[in-house]
């Protein structure tokens, strides 16, 4: 398994998958990078290089764990392009690590190519995503046989009453197919979370949207921002305002995808990220 050090001398792992040109995969969630797996296929197009990010997957725990914070994982970034020998790279995030990215961006323009965010988080760039915008999405889902218990558990969630059966009961508006392909996914997820690390990635201090907004404002290379038609997390609509945030961005909604759209569709997602990442 292929490593480096980071700047805190944290041993970082990271996953080389395919052949050509390369481009730095950002997983979400303080999640390991494995869930990625190899985006559907688009590693017949791009070599794909999956970051463990500090204290998950292959990757060490770092000994300050207010190092798990999302601004500071900047730094870790920049630690593998250099480990690399790569003087530009392009960027490919997904959910969460959309966060990463853009502050990535904010301090290291020149090293980026071309940025994908897929079905991205919003909270580095400071949108809003309303309860009233989740449930609309969530009921395009209405004729799925599990629709009634979780759109109840979600009505709970946005009420502010969630347990912790409310969030189990929502997993299947996260996929396009809840299907057992999508039920394994899901499963593995706990496993595959370093949930110390995802409290910290979030904390004060984290981020900065009006900075970020600014300098978003002023990155001029191309940007794909690619929704999933159904996904509550990242709704088109929202993703519409962060397309606005950049000076040469393009939104993609994939029709009947959830959060995970190389899950749903994967020739379909292969076709649009590699068209973007290939031009």
């Amino acid at each position: 398994m292929p490593a480096f050090s980071a700047y805190d001398g944290t041993q970082l792992a990271y996953h080389v998958l395919g052949d050509g040109p390369p481009v730095l995969c950002l997983p979400g969630g303080m999640q390991d990078s494995v869930y990625l797996g190899d985006l559907g296929g688009l590693l017949a197009h791009r070599q794909l290089i999956r970051l463990d990010l500090r204290g998950t997957g292959h990757s060490a725990t770092p000994q300050d764990t207010a190092s798990y914070r999302c601004d500071r994982l900047v730094d870790d970034v920049e630690a593998l392009r250099e480990h690399l020998g790569l003087d530009r790279m392009d960027l490919l995030a997904h959910s969460g690590g959309a966060n990463l990215a853009a502050q990535y961006v904010t301090r290291h323009q020149k090293r980026v190519g071309k940025l994908a965010l897929i079905t991205p988080s919003v909270m580095a760039v400071g949108l809003t995503i309303t309860g009233d915008t989740r449930l609309e999405i969530a009921r395009l889902r209405q004729d799925e046989p599990w629709f009634a218990a979780a759109f109840a558990a979600l009505e709970t969630i946005v009420a502010g009453r969630a347990t912790g059966d409310s969030w189990q009961a929502i997993a299947p508006f996260s996929y396009g197919r809840w299907d057992k392909a999508a039920q394994a996914h899901q499963a593995a997820e706990a496993g595959q979370r370093n949930w110390e690390a995802a409290s910290a990635f979030a904390a004060d201090g984290a981020f900065d949207p009006d900075a970020t907004r600014t300098a978003l404002a002023r990155f001029g290379q191309p940007v794909l921002l690619l929704a999933g038609e159904v996904d509550l997390a990242a709704p088109p609509t929202v993703m519409a305002e962060f397309t606005g945030l950049f000076p040469n961005a393009k939104l993609v909604v994939q029709p009947e995808a959830g959060h995970f759209p190389w899950l749903d569709d994967a020739d379909r997602f292969v076709a649009t990220a590699a068209a973007f990442l290939s031009n």
